[in-house]
């Protein structure tokens, strides 16, 4: 958390919650906390709102089970407005809506920022169980063969009529394309840049 929360701040000592998908960052709904929904969420790690109707803590899911879990915790600027990223477990909107804003919960490429997160958790605190640490260990030259490796792989794939057999290469080759950029100290936003710095010149 980057601020300390200040539910003293309300008169009801409330304070909005913003919930977002932790893969594809679309805003899901807005709901509010006290202190005790607040610990409440922290201990649990599952979204608990004080509920304005009811009066009371509010569990989001505790009816239909489309809980939302938490993954991250944020705290604006000035303490009194939290966003959560989190992962639901169904539709977040009492009416079977992906989100409450009526949005289709979709554009899982958000994920890849999530996954660039745990790959460079991996670098800087290193596991014996982890094969991604074991691609640190080896060096760059053995990330470069490996995404050289799978990119020979995902093109005999293509020849090919089984579409799972290529989604699963095609997945092989982004994660360790996404290893070797980890290794190059460069984050995917690097070469999206050159991509929209090159569609910008058409």
């Amino acid at each position: 958390m980057n601020s300390e929360i200040n539910f003293d701040k309300s008169p009801d000592g409330l304070i909005p919650v913003v919930i977002q998908d932790a893969e594809t960052g679309k805003i899901l709904m807005l709901g509010y906390m006290n202190r005790a929904a607040y610990d409440k969420t922290v201990a649990e790690n599952i979204v608990t709102f004080f509920s304005r109707s009811k009066q009371r803590l509010w569990t989001k899911g505790e009816t239909s089970n489309n809980f939302l879990h938490v993954q991250t915790i944020l705290v604006d600027c000035d303490g009194d407005t939290i966003l959560i990223k989190s992962t639901p477990a169904g539709p977040t909107c009492h009416t079977g809506a992906d989100t409450c804003f009526d949005e289709v919960n979709q554009g899982k490429g958000q994920f890849l920022n999530y996954l660039q997160g745990i790959i460079h958790d991996r670098k800087v605190n290193p596991s014996e169980k982890s094969y991604t640490t074991s691609l640190f260990e080896l060096g760059v030259n053995k990330i470069a063969q490996k995404v050289g490796e799978e990119a020979v792989e995902l093109v005999i794939e293509a020849k090919d009529d089984n579409d799972d057999l290529f989604k699963g290469e095609a997945a092989d080759l982004l994660f360790h394309f996404l290893v070797l950029l980890e290794h190059k100290n460069m984050d995917l936003d690097d070469i999206v840049a050159v991509l929209q710095s090159r569609h910008k010149k058409q």
